[in-house]
């Protein structure tokens, strides 16, 4: 299938993605040699967005590359060491998320400990990172009634995604645990501790 490629304004082309595999795979894809001019491409739940200095790359020709760009295996694009988030696994929802997946909350700690996550997108808030699994053992729904403050560190579940509060915020995800890292910091030189495709390993503490 034809990759749909449309020009937003004159900075920028938006790609629209059937799933997020395909969001995962195009945007791997894009990062390994972007043409110069390319300031940003930002990954998202369906979409693609690859923002351009006009100056120096013409939107249309930013399209071209867009489209015809071969997608990528994700796990090839951030070869870093994981990222290990230490969690105390006592929130509040654990109960119910074991009850909903039919098992006992020390499985639900050890299927969320023995997966490797990936950084799908960013969003929500600075440096709210949305993780995603190969497998889909603690896919949730949200909470019926979002609570109207969510600590910072707050590790929770909703949909296919795994997420951790970077400050206090409302927020309707089941929350499984806290952490004391911290994963926003405007003063530093790169703010967001987590990225698209950062490699992420959560770790009961002790």
């Amino acid at each position: 299938m034809t990759r749909i490629v449309k020009a937003v304004g004159d900075r920028g082309v938006l790609i629209d993605c059937a799933s997020l595999d395909e969001v995962l795979a195009v945007a791997a894809g894009l990062v390994e040699s972007p043409p110069r001019g390319v300031i940003d491409i930002v990954p998202a739940a369906r979409t693609v967005l690859v923002t351009v200095d006009p100056a120096v790359l013409p939107v249309d020709r930013v399209i071209d590359w867009a489209r015809d760009t071969p997608e990528r295996n994700p796990a090839s694009v951030d070869t870093a060491e994981p990222l290990i988030v230490d969690v105390e696994y006592t929130g509040e929802d654990l109960a119910d998320v074991a009850r909903f997946l039919a098992c006992s909350e020390r499985e639900v700690v050890d299927r969320h400990t023995g997966t490797t996550w990936r950084v799908a997108f960013v969003g929500f808030a600075p440096g709210f990172g949305y993780l995603v699994a190969d497998d889909a053992r603690l896919t949730v729904p949200r909470r019926p009634s979002p609570r109207t403050s969510v600590p910072a560190g707050t590790v929770g579940l909703a949909g296919e995604f795994t997420g951790v509060y970077p400050r206090s915020s409302p927020g309707g995800w089941q929350i499984i645990g806290r952490t004391e890292v911290e994963l926003w910091n405007p003063d530093a030189a790169e703010p967001a501790l987590l990225r698209p495709g950062r490699v992420v390993r959560f770790r009961e503490a002790i």
